[in-house]
């Protein structure tokens, strides 16, 4: 494979704990060195959480459907099923102190604009190998039941994603 970093691409790291160390500003220095953009987050969170936004929905939907996230994100009812679940995984986020500095219509657009991408699920779905549903999206049902906030849109997109995981051998 070929890793190809894009300009204005950047990978923010951080401490958990919000602590701005020793160690994690080494690290964006040989980042930077090595000419990626590595900023150090105080809520490095949030960032996770914006990541894992996207890949709740997009990752199962794509599976299910076999679209890349352009078409994912256009289709009128695909969107609306990514809404939906990026909705119910934001008040889960909420409950645990995240900030989201994008709506959800902007992260969708984001996506969107990405064009004709295959998510990871999808890729490992044709390539034959374990899908990632339990820390993509299972996770997030879990916190859901945790922070009592209820999932209906992720249920049924994961118990579709795993039954179709199951059929193929991959979960």
């Amino acid at each position: 494979g070929v890793i190809r970093h894009v300009y204005g691409d950047r990978f923010p790291i951080g401490e958990p704990s919000g602590e701005i160390s020793a160690d994690v500003t080494r690290l964006s220095e040989m980042f930077a060195r090595a000419g990626l953009q590595a900023p150090v987050l105080d809520r490095i969170r949030d960032e996770i959480w914006l990541k894992l936004w996207g890949n709740v929905c997009f990752n199962p939907i794509s599976a299910l459907t076999h679209a890349t996230l352009d078409v994912i994100a256009s289709d009128p009812g695909t969107r609306a099923v990514a809404k939906a679940m990026m909705l119910e995984a934001q008040a889960i986020a909420e409950r645990f102190g995240v900030k989201f500095r994008v709506d959800v219509e902007r992260r969708i657009e984001g996506a969107r604009k990405v064009g004709a991408h295959k998510t990871s699920m999808l890729q490992d779905l044709e390539r034959g190998r374990p899908m990632e549903i339990d820390p993509l999206v299972t996770v997030v049902q879990e916190m859901g039941r945790l922070t009592q906030i209820p999932t209906p849109a992720i249920d049924t997109v994961l118990a579709l994603t795993a039954q179709r995981a199951k059929v193929a051998g991959l979960y």
